[in-house]
C-alpha cells in the first residue's frame, strides 16, 4: 500500500522526535541503519549521499571539536594541547549527539527524496494550506535531488580554477569547504528565483482553487498519523518529566 505524503512525513517526523527525545545511541544507530537500508532499497542512496554529506559533515565535525576537545566534565584525558583536552567522556558525548542528529537528518532526507512532489502539493492544498506555501515547500524538496549533479559541476569548476583535491580523508575534508559554500549559495539563490516565479504566476493570490490531482488518503493512514503524533508528544513529555522525577 502506497503511503500518503503526510503519512510518510508523520513517520519521518515522529521517528526524528522520538530518537532525539530518547537520547540513546543504540536507538540512533538503529535508525541510521534502517534509513540507510531503506534508501538503498528505494534506489535513492546515491542521490542522497551528497545531501547527507553537505548537511552532516559540518555538524558532526563541529560536535567533535566542541565536545571532544572542550568537555568540562571529562576526567579521562587521552591527549591535551593547552586548554584543549581529548577526553573519553567528551568523545562519548559527542558520539551520542552526532548519532542523534544524524538519525534525525537521515530520516527527514529520506522522506524528501522519496516523496512525490505533485502528491505533496495536492495533499497540502486539499487540507487548506496556502497554495504558495505548499508550492514553495514542494519546490524546495526538488532542490535536494539536484545536489548531486550540482556538486559535481562545482567541483569541476573549482578544479579548473586550480583546486587540488589530495587523496585521503584529510585532503577531501580540506577541499569540502571550497565546494560546500558555492553549493549552499546556489541553492539559496535558486530558491529565491523559484519563489519570485511563483509569485509572478499568482500563487500568492487568495481565492478558491481547484486540484486536478487526487491523492487517496485511507482512514487507516489518518489514524496512523494521529498515533504517530501522540507517540512523538509522549516521547517529549517523558523526556521533560525524567529530570523532575529523578530530582
Amino acid at each position: 500500500m502506497r503511503l500518503h505524503p503526510l503519512t510518510s512525513l508523520a513517520v519521518a517526523g515522529s521517528t526524528a522526535v522520538i530518537t532525539t527525545a530518547a537520547a540513546s545511541w543504540p536507538l540512533s544507530v538503529a535508525v541510521i541503519a534502517a534509513a540507510a537500508g531503506l534508501s538503498v532499497a528505494g534506489g535513492v542512496a546515491r542521490r542522497m549521499l551528497p545531501a547527507v554529506t553537505v548537511v552532516l559533515v559540518p555538524l558532526v565535525l563541529s560536535l567533535l571539536a566542541m565536545h571532544g576537545l572542550f568537555f568540562p566534565e571529562g576526567t579521562t584525558v587521552l591527549a591535551q594541547w593547552g586548554p584543549a583536552r581529548v577526553t573519553v567522556e567528551g568523545l562519548h558525548f559527542a558520539f551520542e549527539r552526532a548519532s542523534q542528529v544524524s538519525a534525525a537528518v537521515l530520516v527527514l532526507l529520506l522522506w524528501s527524496f522519496t516523496t512525490s512532489v505533485p502528491d505533496l502539493v495536492a495533499a497540502l492544498s486539499t487540507r487548506g494550506v496556502h497554495a504558495r506555501f505548499a508550492f514553495v515547500v514542494a519546490s524546495t524538496l526538488t532542490l535536494l535531488p539536484a545536489i548531486s549533479s550540482r556538486l559535481g559541476r562545482i567541483r569541476q569548476a573549482q578544479e579548473a580554477r586550480g583546486l587540488v583535491i589530495r587523496p585521503g580523508i584529510v585532503g577531501r575534508a580540506g577541499a569540502f569547504r571550497w565546494q560546500a559554500v558555492p553549493l549552499v549559495l546556489s541553492l539559496v539563490e535558486e530558491a529565491g528565483t523559484r519563489a519570485a516565479a511563483l509569485q509572478a504566476r499568482g500563487f500568492g493570490s487568495s481565492g478558491p482553487r481547484t486540484s486536478y490531482r487526487d491523492v487517496p488518503d485511507p482512514p487507516a493512514q489518518r489514524w496512523a498519523r494521529v498515533v504517530l503524533l501522540l507517540a512523538a508528544v509522549a516521547a517529549i513529555a517523558a523526556r521533560l518529566w525524567q529530570p523532575t522525577a529523578g530530582a
